[in-house]
């Protein structure tokens, strides 16, 4: 059932100024971001749709799913996206306490360094809490280690089966503008919504000449 807004209020985004909500761009340009992957089947099926519309994106993969699927985390690097960290074992944050988060989040950055060497990723320390959700304690302690923590301006809710695909196009086309990030998902759960709702968004806006594009140190200073 949505619940949250899938356009998140600008009061909200003012209440945590510290995150990154949105890109302050008048460019015609715009940030699909994929969380829990990598998955298979679904991640690789994401990256030949958006590789067909000449889009980037930036994937927010959990640790285990990384250990478990490199040869589709590699698929990610070697097109041209963004990787980030959306920790180890997809905590809610609310439940655990602040140092077993940060160090489930610590072992996933850990995992993406060592699979960069010294290439590193586009950029480095991207956090994205699962579902959003963690304790001020810990924001702000992954402030301090320099992550920067990625939420989003528009929720697609693929993964809300009670969300009908032409919602979930539609949550998107009535919320998305200049220098939205967006939130998808390369999941099992997401995929119905998914698989219908990403052809049709990269086209929509591509008509408009709109450009899709992963989050970089560049952008986000």
């Amino acid at each position: 059932m949505q619940i949250i807004p899938a356009k998140t209020p600008e009061f909200v985004k003012t209440l945590f100024p510290n995150f990154v909500w949105n890109i302050n761009t008048e460019n015609k340009e715009l940030y699909l971001t994929f969380d829990d992957g990598p998955t298979p089947e679904i991640t690789d099926w994401v990256l030949n749709v958006l590789d067909e519309y000449n889009a980037k994106a930036t994937f927010f993969c959990i640790g285990t799913n990384i250990e478990k699927h490199p040869d589709i985390f590699q698929n990610i690097i070697s097109q041209g996206h963004t990787v980030g960290n959306h920790t180890y074992n997809h905590l809610k944050g609310w439940k655990h306490k602040t140092k077993d988060y940060v160090e489930d989040v610590e072992k996933t950055q850990s995992l993406l360094n060592s699979k960069f060497g010294n290439r590193q990723s586009p950029i480095v320390n991207l956090f994205r809490p699962p579902y959003g959700k963690f304790k001020n304690k810990q924001s702000k302690k992954l402030l301090e280690l320099g992550y920067r923590v990625i939420l989003w301006d528009v929720l697609s809710y693929d993964w809300d089966k009670s969300v009908s695909e032409d919602t979930c196009f539609k949550n998107v086309t009535s919320a998305a503008k200049e220098g939205s990030i967006i939130v998808f998902h390369d999941s099992i759960k997401a995929s119905r919504n998914l698989k219908y709702t990403l052809p049709k968004v990269l086209e929509y806006y591509s008509k408009k000449g709109y450009e899709f594009k992963a989050l970089s140190k560049h952008i986000l200073e």
